[in-house]
């Protein structure tokens, strides 16, 4: 395959992975750097599973992880250039081994609790700021959006009138936006704090629905710093190895645990419903919910004790 038509293949590969709603702002970059070094071998070259394992690696001051993750964004180019080169060599995957990621820190009810009600507390010049990060932090923890998907929401995208109230989630992460039904309690909870932001003055100052200590809108590292300090002051610590106190992040790994032990507890078809869950969540594939079961002892514990239901079952027949 020629510079020029590893070029065009890469560009169509591009065009492609857009147009299945992949954004692409990291592998863009390494994807062309890739071809550029592809192109500086000889002409006649085959492109092999050696070649894209020394560009992953040619990075000195790359770790071992991101290496892997280097490897792996070729690894899809690869795959659509053999389909039309059958000499292009794909390398097979986990062949560089990845980061490894902590395990999801869960709180506990009594947990949560306690930073409800020590952020009603926080310290501020604003009265409003301790009610926005105990409000925040109950939004998460109940919903499992993520930290800076709340703080975005605009004083339109909080439709408590309808019937289910929800949230309007604007271009997420992957550039979707969704709607995320509220439980009746949760939605009470934000009629209160509209309430309050409506009585400062907020609603003329501010489109944002969640307000900062200066009026305007909450900005993650102000709110993720407060949650740190008061887990901090609660004395919680982070799990054996994770190196890390549980923050902002950790609400969501929650909800989503939480949602599916429950779901494992009432006997109900994961697979069938992982799919709603990754949708809710705002994930781009279902596979990045699966995640939160690998990661968490209780839910493998779970599908253990289920695996073992159906062996009795069927050794009873």
């Amino acid at each position: 395959m020629t510079p020029s038509e590893l070029t065009t293949r890469m560009e169509s590969y591009l065009s492609l992975r857009r147009a299945m709603g992949f954004p692409m702002q990291i592998e863009e970059p390494r994807l062309r750097d890739f071809v550029a070094f592809a192109a500086a071998k000889d002409a006649g070259e085959r492109i092999s599973a050696q070649m894209a394992l020394d560009w992953a690696c040619s990075s000195p001051r790359c770790a071992t992880s991101a290496r892997s993750a280097r490897l792996s964004t070729i690894r899809g180019l690869l795959l659509y250039l053999s389909a039309f080169d059958s000499t292009v060599e794909v390398p097979q995957a986990g062949l560089l081994p990845g980061g490894r990621r902590n395990k999801p820190y869960l709180f506990s009810p009594a947990e949560i609790d306690a930073l409800l009600n020590g952020a009603s507390g926080v310290q501020s010049e604003s009265a409003l700021w301790p009610q926005t990060v105990a409000t925040l932090i109950g939004l998460v923890a109940s919903t499992g959006i993520r930290a800076k998907e709340a703080l975005n929401l605009a004083v339109a995208d909080v439709q408590l009138d309808l019937d289910p109230p929800r949230l309007l989630i604007r271009d997420t992460k992957f550039h979707k936006s969704r709607l995320v039904p509220l439980h009746v309690t949760t939605a009470t909870k934000l009629r209160e704090y509209a309430g309050q932001r409506r009585r400062y003055g907020c609603d003329s100052q501010c489109k944002a629905f969640f307000i900062s200590e200066r009026g305007k809108q909450a900005r993650y590292t102000r709110l993720n710093l407060c949650v740190r300090t008061l887990v901090s002051n609660l004395g919680i610590q982070p799990y054996p190895g994770s190196g890390r106190l549980p923050g902002l992040h950790s609400l969501r790994h929650r909800f989503a645990v939480k949602r599916l032990l429950a779901w494992y507890e009432q006997g109900l078809d994961i697979r069938a419903l992982l799919p709603n869950l990754s949708v809710y969540l705002g994930h781009r594939d279902p596979v990045e919910t699966y995640w939160y079961l690998t990661a968490t002892p209780a839910l493998l514990t779970a599908a253990a004790e289920r695996f073992a239901g159906y062996a009795e079952t069927g050794a009873g027949r």
